[in-house]
């Protein structure tokens, strides 16, 4: 099976499930009346529209490039991933919500024993569905599974504190507990939310990925063909499954355009084969002559900005 056919595969199969958690909460809710199990089959609510975006998302991000998207369609990666960070917040609030409105106008909790059996089902379903999901995006480099399996995570840990909750409430009688705990998870939920957010605007943002940085420079510093006395201008994005990298290359007095064009092309390859997703490497070839006269034609090319400010 290919990476795309199993990441997939992957989301199709967490799309269903949970579904299925869903209802298994949204009983659980109604046999419980509590805010706690509502606020975890909130969450649920939520994580289903979620993963039908990331689902769509994913489909669409291994389109091929076309006329109108020369560069393919994979930067739908983080809106994906913010989307679904932006309704895990939004769940986060009507968690609040409620909680705050059974403080204020007053509860009542039954069959709590049934409660938690229900969403004790989930949870464990959920816990091995999140781990899968991980591995899955882990093997394939698929932020958009790695962060859905996040998310799934996230569930067993609200199902947990609802299980947990509703045990001590049954143990102790005391029902406002049930209120602590559900405000406490709708913190957690925030703070994975902005997390899933934060990830997706840096990637949007094209911040440097530290890991590509450093793989490039093991190449540039270390490894360098013959012909080829340094470099500059080092810039780099990743979108999906694709990296892009751009570099100037200098090279060494009178040295020919083929081999120039051999020895960037063998830097190219490994530069390719330093990096563990798919990449594409635009070279930008320099005779060994000072910088400022080689670019002088360029001088003024970008308005009121030095070439130097872009790079």
């Amino acid at each position: 099976m290919n990476d795309q056919s199993r990441a997939q595969k992957a989301l199709t199969i967490s799309f269903l499930i949970s579904f299925l958690s869903l209802c298994t909460k949204l009983v659980a809710y109604y046999l419980t009346d509590s805010t706690t199990a509502m606020s975890d089959a909130a969450e649920s609510v939520v994580h289903v529209f979620a993963v039908g975006f990331v689902l769509y998302g994913f489909f669409l991000s291994m389109k091929p490039a076309d006329e109108e998207h020369l560069y393919g369609h994979e930067k739908i990666e983080f809106l994906s991933v913010g989307v679904e960070g932006a309704v895990i917040i939004l769940a986060a609030f009507s968690i609040l919500f409620f909680s705050i409105q059974n403080l204020v106008y007053g509860f009542e909790l039954d069959n709590l024993a049934q409660g938690i059996y229900l969403v004790g089902l989930a949870a464990i379903i959920n816990l091995f569905l999140g781990l899968y999901l991980k591995k899955v995006g882990r093997e394939e480099n698929n932020m958009i599974v790695i962060s859905n399996g996040r998310h799934v995570l996230t569930d067993v840990w609200t199902s947990g504190g609802v299980i947990f909750t509703l045990f001590l409430i049954q143990l102790i009688g005391w029902i406002y507990l049930d209120t602590i705990v559900s405000i406490s998870i709708a913190l957690y939920i925030f703070y994975e939310g902005f997390k899933l957010i934060r990830f997706s605007v840096m990637g949007i943002m094209d911040t440097r990925d530290p890991d590509v940085h450093d793989s490039l420079l093991g190449v540039l510093e270390d490894d360098l063909p013959g012909t080829i006395n340094s470099w500059h201008h080092l810039r780099h994005r990743t979108s999906g499954q694709t990296t892009w990298v751009e570099l100037h290359l200098v090279f060494k007095r009178d040295v020919s355009l083929r081999k120039a064009h051999d020895d960037a092309t063998i830097l190219e390859r490994k530069l390719i084969d330093a990096i563990h997703s798919d990449a594409v490497v635009t070279l930008h070839l320099e005779p060994e002559e000072p910088h400022e006269d080689i670019h002088d034609v360029l001088k003024g090319a970008n308005k009121n900005r030095d070439l130097d400010e872009f790079i």
